[in-house]
């Protein structure tokens, strides 16, 4: 199997350079000679359209999209990974996660913020998520200056 992670962030080059090595499966590295796969490999590719990849990639692919995990899914998700977590913390997290995925954001926060987000507060010695605490970490789970301050702005982590 062959794992190729965010495509979207690749340069051109990359693109055209995986697009020579899915045509035939081979690869040449200057310092080992040509490398060939024996049996084709599944070859998944993942994006999260930070822009468009090239129709010569595109239509090589088989498309299927992933939603984010409902509430009780997260929350498990919470759990399972962070095992210091509260199942109170893990709740209004992945409450606050969702109205954060329905706001009009550049980008809102994947399973991965919330993972980050709930680690900074249970960092900061964090049992249930208080405004004051979600403000101050809320650069885990936003990337850009913009969706922070709105998110603050607006008022969105006052909710329980």
């Amino acid at each position: 199997m062959l794992l190729v992670d965010e495509i979207d962030r690749a340069d051109d080059e990359f693109e055209a350079f995986l697009l020579e090595v899915l045509s035939d499966f081979t690869i040449s590295i200057p310092e080992l000679g040509t490398v060939r796969a024996r049996t084709p490999p599944v070859v998944v590719v993942t994006s999260n359209r930070t822009r468009e990849v090239h129709d010569a990639l595109k239509r090589r692919c088989l498309y299927h999209w992933l939603e984010h995990p409902d509430f009780d899914r997260e929350v498990a998700i919470l759990l399972r990974r962070l095992p210091g977590c509260t199942e109170t913390l893990a709740m209004q997290v992945a409450r606050a996660a969702e109205r954060l995925r329905q706001a009009d954001l550049v980008k809102p926060p994947g399973v991965a913020e919330t993972l980050d987000w709930t680690e900074a507060l249970l960092t900061l010695g964090a049992k249930e998520l208080d405004p004051g605490r979600a403000a101050a970490t809320l650069g885990a789970a936003l990337k850009y200056r913009e969706d922070v301050a709105a998110v603050i702005g607006n008022g969105l982590l006052s909710h329980g």
